[in-house]
């Protein structure tokens, strides 16, 4: 123990060196396995580090808390479905936000009841108590209303992903000037608290950011929903440094800038590939919300080419070249691991077949990418937006299944859509077009997709790992 303590900076650099290799690593799906490796050993320093270093630590409670932490997080870890992580990812983070709310209220109990006994009598107990500087003050503000609003913004975020019907999208005129009411107060309250340590303006600067954090997402549509979530984890990670510095952990200050910058960066390379400033989807109302009222009802007006699971496998056995295009719907119909088998006997019979992946595919960053990751897809047949885009046009089939949004034309060809200008899967430059989907319903933005009524474009209806099955079995030659 005492070995630790003398030489706990050196555990916390260790471990900081670890936490960066583990952001480079999760950087490519090749190094994403041990870079995850690299953050379990760094956490496990920083935690038994912390533990050894803490003054008076109630051990029972500690053990109890990490023990009941772990069995929950084990059981949900081994027992969530692949459609339901982006909601269980957005949980996470408003426990983050929870954890730096209660850290700052804690502390400033602790020093208030310090405060309280005096410097006098702590001196006759052998205590040594120093008042918080303006610089503690400001940190805790700082690392308190960043993660209260965290904190719901992610429950808001977790209902939403989880279609939960208390997590109702707002909208009207009144949001904005209603947000900016709740900000402005809630900085007066806190510049009130930083300027004379009154604990009822920490109370209501606590109260207000978590109502601004629930009010801020609620007009977010779903549509925008993958950047929230990457957003959030940025949030979580600057309260955790926030609150670092209260409680002078070198550790906590670096891990949460890390995870504080690269969500940031993230965010920032999906709004780019959504061609959409992080101003204007947090502030800009939901893509969703401005889509055409009748797109339901167009969609039953207009003429599609539909087909069987028998015609997809014989255009696909007889092509020299595939591309899979993964959305939701493949998620959703836990189909990876029968499109990986499709996409063996493809490639048995000679037909070069490869993934095309969009930033935003999914609900939440990387959703694809881990679901074809889960099914043992080889990672060099994974192409990003920018790799496989120029190939499109000499591709003879490609095979959407389940995504609407990410290749949808309307977003190159059509001013007036709202996605006009974000980047997509050129899908509809390919030869031959099959759209696996449960309906003609809109994507989770709630715009019409107009590749599903091109001329070369085949609907197949049904669940995705079902007609995904069919089309195996026809190419096998034992299709009905």
């Amino acid at each position: 123990m005492e070995f630790i303590r003398a030489y706990a900076d050196w555990f916390y650099l260790i471990g900081a060196v670890l936490f960066i290799l583990t952001l480079r690593g999760l950087s490519g799906p090749k190094t994403a396995i041990v870079g995850n490796r690299y953050g379990m050993i760094a956490m496990a320093i920083a935690v038994l580090t912390t533990f050894f270093v803490a003054q008076g630590p109630v051990v029972w409670m500690i053990i109890a808390a990490m023990i009941a932490g772990a069995v929950v997080g084990i059981a949900r870890a081994r027992t969530v479905p692949m459609t339901q992580m982006p909601e269980t990812v957005a949980l996470m983070h408003s426990l983050v936000g929870l954890a730096a709310v209660l850290i700052a209220v804690a502390a400033i109990i602790h020093n208030n009841s310090l405060q309280v006994i005096g410097a006098e009598r702590l001196a006759a107990q052998g205590l040594n108590f120093h008042a918080m500087s303006k610089v503690h003050l400001f940190e805790l503000f700082v690392g308190c209303f960043v993660g209260a609003i965290t904190f719901t913004a992610s429950v808001f975020a977790y209902g939403k992903l989880a279609a939960k019907k208390w997590a109702k999208t707002i909208s009207g005129a009144w949001v904005k000037p209603v947000q900016a009411l709740i900000f402005i107060a809630m900085l007066i309250c806190g510049f009130t608290f930083f300027s004379t340590g009154s604990m009822s303006a920490f109370w209501a600067m606590t109260g207000l950011a978590l109502v601004f954090g629930w009010v801020w997402i609620a007009p977010v549509g779903g549509g925008d929903m993958p950047v929230v979530v990457s957003l959030l984890n940025s949030f979580s990670g600057w309260a955790a440094a926030g609150i670092g510095f209260t409680l002078e952990n070198n550790m906590l200050i670096v891990a949460g800038s890390l995870v504080g910058s690269s969500g940031a960066i993230l965010s920032y390379i999906m709004c780019k590939a959504m061609n959409r400033s992080i101003i204007n989807v947090l502030f800009g109302g939901a893509m969703g919300a401005v889509a055409a009222p009748t797109a339901v009802g167009s969609q039953v007006q207009r003429n599609y080419r539909s087909g069987s699971a028998d015609d997809a496998g014989f255009l696909m056995s007889n092509a020299d070249s595939v591309v899979i295009v993964p959305g939701y719907g493949m998620a959703q119909g836990r189909a990876q691991n029968a499109v990986k088998e499709l996409a063996n006997l493809l490639k048995e019979q000679g037909v070069t077949v490869r993934f095309a992946i969009h930033p935003v595919a999914g609900r939440m960053p990387g959703h694809m990418n881990v679901l074809l990751a889960e099914a043992d897809v080889p990672y060099d047949d994974i192409l990003e937006m920018d790799e496989i885009n120029a190939d499109f046009p000499a591709t003879d089939v490609v095979l959407v299944i389940g995504a609407n949004d990410v290749v949808n034309p309307a977003a190159k060809d059509d001013p007036s859509s709202p996605i006009y200008g974000m980047p997509i899967l050129e899908a509809h430059k390919a030869r031959t077009i099959m759209v696996i989907k449960r309906s003609m319903a809109t994507g989770y933005a709630g715009l019409d997709n107009d590749l599903f009524y091109n001329d070369k474009t085949m609907m197949i209806f049904g669940d995705a790992k079902k007609v995904v099955e069919e089309m195996t079995k026809a190419i096998n030659g034992t299709g009905h």
